[in-house]
């Protein structure tokens, strides 16, 4: 007489926790705290945005019959003054498109920069509170990853090309801006009253990101 057939074995099934994510059942939690990383790139696209809003047109930033030789070294200097405020966010762009083009002349230099940063966002500034970092089976503090990537901040950046790289691409931008407005004529420019108040620079309106509560940065 045939034998009945052995059930198969039960396996333990664990029930997550409400409110519990799939990641955190595996024993995993997301490297990154996305919702503070979304905020911040949020904040990003918001802040670049209302900045560029404030664009003047190219064409009169470059239009050849507005200038001339400053008359003396005080106006020279008025004449900068005067265009800065004006021509602001084009003067950014000038000094950021010289910084860009500084480090794509140098591909590794640009590759150590954008994995500096990276592990500035992975490591502490993003990373969720409750996931501290563990590198070779060793479980590290805030305190001590902040000063490692400090540490690794400076050697990359004064032991290698990359410092030097982005001080040189911001002294040409300076340099073209510096002789821009020296020469421009800025008989012709006005400023909106809103733009020419204190504290509404474009700089202002693109680090805003970085400020207000619960930013998670």
């Amino acid at each position: 007489m045939a034998s009945a057939p052995t059930p198969p074995p039960l396996l333990p099934v664990t029930n997550p926790a409400p409110g519990s994510s799939p990641a955190a059942v595996g024993g995993s939690d997301a490297p990154i705290a996305t919702p503070a990383f979304r905020l911040f790139l949020s904040r990003l696209s918001d802040s670049a945005r209302r900045s560029l809003s404030d664009r003047r047109p190219w064409g009169e930033l470059l239009d050849r019959s507005a200038f001339s030789k400053p008359d003396s070294l005080s106006d020279a200097t008025s004449r900068l003054r005067r265009n800065l405020a004006y021509f602001r966010v084009n003067y950014a762009a000038v000094v950021a498109f010289a910084l860009g083009a500084s480090l794509l002349a140098h591909p590794f230099s640009l590759l150590i920069l954008l994995g500096l940063l990276a592990a500035w966002c992975f490591l502490y500034l993003f990373r969720a509170s409750d996931q501290p970092v563990v590198l070779f089976g060793r479980t590290f503090s805030d305190r001590e990853t902040l000063l490692g990537l400090v540490g690794a901040s400076f050697v990359l950046l004064f032991f290698t090309s990359v410092a030097s790289l982005i001080i040189s691409g911001l002294l040409v931008g300076g340099a073209v801006v510096a002789a821009h407005g020296a020469f421009r004529v800025p008989e012709d420019l006005f400023l909106d009253e809103p733009n020419a108040a204190p504290g509404n620079s474009a700089a202002q309106g693109l680090l805003s990101f970085l400020g207000g509560p619960g930013s998670g940065v």
